[in-house]
């Protein structure tokens, strides 16, 4: 993949890192029981494989989906509407949060990060959804505050390494730096024919 693939550059900032070699919660969504954030400076990335020393790196399961990525407007936004103090960048416990990019556009697309130490190509997947416990975690109303603004689930389609501070994003469609923090809902389903068709019929 070349620039020419993807045309729109944004200057970003890594904020957050983390490779975590277990679940933290494992199924019990208790802050007691957690432990401290596994934070780093850097992390390796490996083509197909995730990040190394991270959970998920290698699990056939993940290999579409083993980095996550999110935008940090989108929990200091979120803590604001609840009224809480900020909470620490990587306590939705996604892999990579940045400062910004509209990182829910990404989502079926492919972009790059470049720290310095070589391009790294990702391929946007699915949404990152939240878990229940962010209830627990952050505060009452985290969960669904954070639907439509959790992240990006990516494969990585090439190695490098991400390290915190100043970073390049291409992408291969144009992002809206101030829209970063915003939720993205899905777009409502079209009524099916069959309901259209009853509707008709009982008119």
């Amino acid at each position: 993949m070349t620039d020419d693939d993807l045309p729109y550059r944004y200057d970003v900032e890594v904020v957050g890192l983390l490779a975590s070699p277990a679940h933290r919660w494992d199924g019990r969504p208790d802050p007691a029981l957690a432990g401290p954030v596994e934070r780093t400076d850097r992390v390796e990335v490996r083509a197909g494989l995730g990040i190394v020393g991270d959970r998920y790196f290698g699990r056939p399961a993940h290999r579409d989906a083993s980095v996550t990525v999110l935008a940090a407007e989108g929990l200091e936004r979120l803590a604001g509407e609840l009224g809480s103090a900020p909470w620490d960048p990587l306590a939705a416990r996604r892999n990579v949060v940045l400062r910004g990019a509209e990182v829910e556009v990404l989502r079926g697309q492919p972009f790059s990060l470049d720290c310095g130490e070589g391009v790294v190509v990702l391929a946007g997947g699915r949404p990152a959804n939240p878990c229940a416990w962010l209830d627990l975690a952050l505060t009452p109303g985290a969960h669904r505050g954070l639907r439509g603004r959790a992240g990006v689930r990516c494969a990585p389609r090439s190695d490098g390494v991400l390290r915190l501070g100043p970073a390049v994003l291409r992408a291969a469609v144009p992002l809206d730096p101030a829209q970063a923090g915003a939720a993205v809902r899905p777009a409502p389903r079209p009524p099916t024919g069959r309901g259209l068709g009853q509707r008709s019929a009982s008119v």
